[in-house]
């Protein structure tokens, strides 16, 4: 193996490799379902070991609350300190569709566009749409 990779492998990779296999073991079956880890930055003369992890939108609040027993049941996974803090980034659910069961009634006209906002292939524009939908039926 090149020392390059070796080097970097035995810096970061293995750690985060770890983190990655044993992500459900250390966090526990309910916040595995709503976060995953995204990156892992090692301490340097600057900085603390800094975990990004991924939270599903409007599940903050729980892995805020169990940011400290998160930290130690890593480091006591590892043996030593591995992660000193833990940031967290909210994503939204891509699995999120409008249907016509969870949507409100309120407005008719809209609703026969959610059909045709779940058609469209862009994720970008799909969401646009919904956020727009979502303003007219407040209005």
């Amino acid at each position: 193996m090149p020392k390059n990779i070796k080097r970097v492998i035995n810096k970061k990779g293995h750690i985060y490799s770890e983190i990655l296999n044993n992500w459900k073991i250390i966090i526990g079956d309910s916040l595995f379902k709503v976060c995953y880890p995204k990156s892992l930055k090692n301490s340097n003369k600057f900085s603390v070991s800094t975990l990004l992890i991924m939270v599903k939108r409007g599940h903050e609040v729980d892995l805020e609350y169990s940011k400290k027993n998160i930290i130690d049941r890593m480091n006591n996974h590892f043996g030593y300190t591995v992660v000193e803090k833990i940031k967290f980034m909210s994503f939204d659910d891509e699995n999120l569709k409008i249907t016509k069961e969870s949507s409100e009634r309120n407005n008719v006209t809209i609703d026969r566009f959610h059909k045709k906002i779940n058609d469209v292939k862009n994720e970008k524009i799909k969401k646009s749409l919904i956020e727009l939908s979502k303003v007219f039926k407040e209005k």
